[in-house]
């Protein structure tokens, strides 16, 4: 999905929704905790309350690696049940030496068929570049994330102009790619942030994890992360997916989804995002 595609999407739906898939196995409804083919069944009955309500699916990696042989599989059949009408952000966060990101890059963009991969920056531009280059696919690099210990290393300064971490993260990568194919994970733990992330990638599109279970607030994020072109695709979990742990479970996700959903589209009207 190239960024005009991703764009009209948004717009189409009104929603700049990205629905992250981190289906735990021991976190599946009675009902399901049994079923051989529990963790698919969950995914499509999820994908199927909400694919009108969102422009982007992200599977966590772990939760599926942690499964065995067989998460691979299932994974495998929940990209190939979302299908090519939403952005599929592999949530991988890889980042190694040249010839292994390469590797990395055909695993997931040629052989999963992905959209997007999640980069952990910490090696430089031989660990990312290989994942560049790819016809309408994205590398969505760690930036300054939502958990707690994004502190420790993020947002510490080096030099005596106080420039943290994470700024010059943005900067650099902004030499290695251009808007079209190069995202940054932001979280929305840190609203204060934000206008300063704007001027450093002002035409970047931005995944935001942190709305919903991790209480991040959308009107904050919106006021100062919103571009023309709407730029922010905002990621909930698991507000979404367990939202009930009983058999209405995908009703009660698709309840959760829709309020995300008409408060983004509240959000696009006020800001006039029009895409132009």
């Amino acid at each position: 999905m190239n960024r005009q595609e991703l764009i009209q999407s948004i717009l189409d739906k009104k929603s700049f929704l990205c629905v992250g898939l981190d289906t735990a196995p021991e976190r599946l409804p009675a009902h399901l905790q049994n079923e051989e083919h529990g963790v698919l069944e969950f995914n499509k009955a999820i994908i199927d309350a909400t694919r009108d309500l969102c422009v982007a699916y992200k599977p966590n990696l772990a939760f599926y690696e942690a499964i065995g042989p067989k998460g691979w599989l299932i994974l495998e059949q929940t990209i190939q049940y979302i299908g090519p009408g939403h952005l599929v952000i592999a949530d991988a966060k890889r980042g190694d030496i040249g010839n292994t990101s390469k590797k990395y890059a055909e695993a997931f963009f040629n052989q999963l068929h992905c959209d997007a991969i999640t980069i952990a920056p910490y090696m430089g531009a031989d660990s990312v570049t290989p994942f560049l280059g790819f016809k309408d696919k994205w590398v969505i690099m760690l930036a300054l994330t939502s958990n707690q210990g994004s502190a420790d290393f993020q947002r510490s300064t080096q030099d005596q102009t106080d420039t943290e971490l994470f700024e010059k993260v943005i900067l650099k990568a902004r030499e290695w790619a251009g808007p079209d194919e190069l995202m940054f994970v932001v979280g929305a733990t840190h609203p204060e942030a934000f206008r300063q992330i704007r001027k450093l990638a002002p035409d970047n599109f931005l995944l935001v994890p942190g709305i919903g279970a991790q209480g991040g607030d959308l009107e904050g994020l919106c006021t100062h992360g919103l571009t023309p072109d709407c730029g922010l695709l905002v990621n909930a979990s698991r507000s979404i997916l367990y939202a009930s742990s009983g058999t209405d479970f995908a009703t009660a996700a698709r309840a959760e989804a829709l309020s995300l959903q008409q408060a983004m589209e509240k959000q696009l009207g006020q800001h006039q995002i029009t895409g132009k």
